[in-house]
C-alpha cells in the first residue's frame, strides 16, 4: 500500500516539475514581449492625454499615488502642464490612470490604464465620455468628491466606489500639479 502512495506521490511530483519548467521557459520567452506592449501602451496612453502638447521628460512622482509626471509644454516650449500616472482603489482592486492637467489644476484629459472593476458599471470608467465628466474641473471649478456632485448622477449609478476612487485620484492629481505650479 505504502508502494503505491509513493509511486502515485513521485508521478503527481514529477508532472509540477514538468510543468513548473515549462512554465518557466514560456514565462522567459513572453516576458519581453509584454515590457514591449506595456511600453507601447503607456507611450499611446500618454499621447492620448497630451491634449496636443509637447511631452518633457518623465521623473517620479510623489512615492504614493502618483507614479510618475510628466511635463507639458506648448509649441514655444512654455509648461502649460502635467501628465501624472495616478494609482487608486476602485470595487475591483487597483485602477492605474493617466490624467493632464494645466498648470492651475484643471483637468485636461484622462484615461484608465488598467483596472478590474465590473463590467457594465465600474468598467464604464474605461469609456470616453466618463472621463468628459472631469473635463475642466479642478482649478476653478471644483472636481467632484460624490456622483451627487454631478449634474445627473444617474450616469454613474451602481458604481460609487469606481466613481469615488476616480475623483479621489483626480482630485489628488490636481493638488499635486497645483504644489509643482508653474516651475
Amino acid at each position: 500500500m505504502i508502494k503505491h502512495y509513493l509511486k502515485v506521490a513521485f508521478i503527481l511530483f514529477a508532472i509540477c516539475a514538468v510543468a513548473a519548467i515549462l512554465l518557466a521557459l514560456v514565462n522567459e520567452i513572453t516576458a519581453p514581449r509584454i515590457a514591449y506592449n506595456t511600453e507601447q501602451t503607456t507611450i499611446a496612453t500618454l499621447e492620448a492625454v497630451s491634449g496636443g502638447y509637447s511631452q518633457g521628460e518623465r521623473r517620479e512622482g510623489n512615492g504614493s499615488d502618483i507614479s510618475y509626471v510628466v511635463p507639458l509644454y506648448d509649441d514655444s516650449g512654455v509648461l502649460v502642464g502635467y501628465i501624472l500616472e495616478i494609482v487608486t482603489s476602485g470595487y475591483g482592486g487597483e485602477i492605474v490612470m493617466a490624467a493632464s492637467y494645466l498648470t492651475d489644476g484643471s483637468v485636461l484629459q484622462s484615461k484608465v490604464m488598467s483596472d478590474n472593476e465590473t463590467p457594465g458599471l465600474g468598467k464604464n470608467a474605461e469609456e470616453s465620455w466618463y472621463m468628459d465628466l472631469f473635463k475642466g474641473l479642478g482649478g476653478e471649478r471644483p472636481l467632484p468628491e460624490s456622483k451627487n456632485d454631478l449634474a445627473d448622477p444617474s450616469v454613474v449609478s451602481g458604481a460609487s466606489v469606481t466613481f469615488g476612487g476616480v475623483s479621489g485620484a483626480l482630485r489628488s492629481g490636481s493638488a499635486y500639479v497645483k504644489s509643482l505650479g508653474g516651475v
